[in-house]
């Protein structure tokens, strides 16, 4: 395959760092975007990509980064300004002519939702496919790194129990490496996926006392699923710093997931990448250190 150039924004984050050591295996040309230097960026470096610091509400900042790449991945945390670092994003992809953008969105994406970030997420797509420029958009369920959050991990390591306010909600969680298999796949060979949104599920469909249920067999503990309230959850979330855009963001998605916006599977992940994503026992026995008491 001949090597191309692909700009990976939020490079040290959960999805970014496994596409730039994927596209990089592969003998690609990567660009790293970093907000910061440090040991993760450092870590990106020493892999062997060329490591750039920017900032995506930086319209100059973006148009030298996208400069001489072939692809891009597109990645926003929560937090505001996402529609507008699309609208810079999108100006600088279409002057660096690239071939493919792959955007990272949410299931919850769409233009009657409640949580500002998922409304963002939804008119951030649109602006892009209005660009013109060759779009892939991607929009997973709850990743499984939900679950080594401090404020989802805290209580299951302290009291045995996930307390969300998810009611008898489900979904199939998605690990982030499985995505970047799929992300960079997607980049490598665009061609059958421009113009597309694909939803990333996991191979599984669990309810919270099911996902409850594999962590208990791994770590040999009996974990419960404790429903909690969204007034409690709100005052839980406080405890942790938290924004009050992020907060908002997931209360709002709770409600969502108890409307059944996060089920589903899917089988396209194995489809494109020949590799099934993994099962929650699977991410709960590779990060088992993390759920022991």
């Amino acid at each position: 395959m001949q090597q191309r150039k692909f700009l990976i924004t939020g490079a040290t984050g959960k999805t970014g760092v496994h596409t730039v050591n994927i596209l990089l295996e592969a003998g690609h040309a990567v660009r790293a975007m970093v907000h910061k230097e440090d040991e993760r960026s450092a870590a990106l470096r020493a892999a062997g990509a060329e490591v750039v610091v920017g900032d995506l509400l930086d319209h100059d900042d973006l148009i030298r980064a996208t400069s001489g790449m072939d692809g891009a991945y597109l990645c926003y945390p929560v937090r505001p300004g996402f529609i507008q670092g699309t609208a810079y994003f999108a100006d600088a992809a279409r002057r660096a002519g690239l071939e493919v953008v792959v955007e990272m969105s949410q299931i919850s994406a769409r233009e009657d939702a409640k949580s500002h970030a998922a409304r963002d997420h939804w008119i951030a797509e649109r602006v892009l496919d209005w660009s013109g420029v060759p779009t892939v958009h991607i929009r997973p369920t709850f990743f499984s790194e939900w679950l080594v959050f401090p404020w989802v991990l805290d209580t299951i390591v302290k009291e045995g129990a996930i307390t969300l306010p998810y009611g008898a909600g489900r979904h199939a969680p998605i690990a982030a490496e499985d995505q970047a298999r799929f992300i960079a796949a997607v980049l490598m060979q665009p061609s059958a996926h421009i113009g597309k949104t694909y939803t990333l599920c996991g191979p599984v469909e669990l309810d919270h006392q099911g996902i409850a249920d594999e962590i208990g067999k791994v770590i040999g503990r009996k974990i419960v699923y404790r429903p909690s309230t969204l007034e409690a959850y709100r005052e839980h979330l406080q405890q942790y710093d938290l924004p009050e855009f992020a907060i908002q963001h997931f209360i709002e998605v709770a409600v969502d997931y108890q409307n059944g916006v996060f089920k589903g599977t899917d089988s396209i992940i194995e489809s494109v990448t020949g590799k099934a994503p993994q099962t929650v026992e699977a991410f709960v026995r590779a990060n088992r250190d993390l759920f022991q008491a």
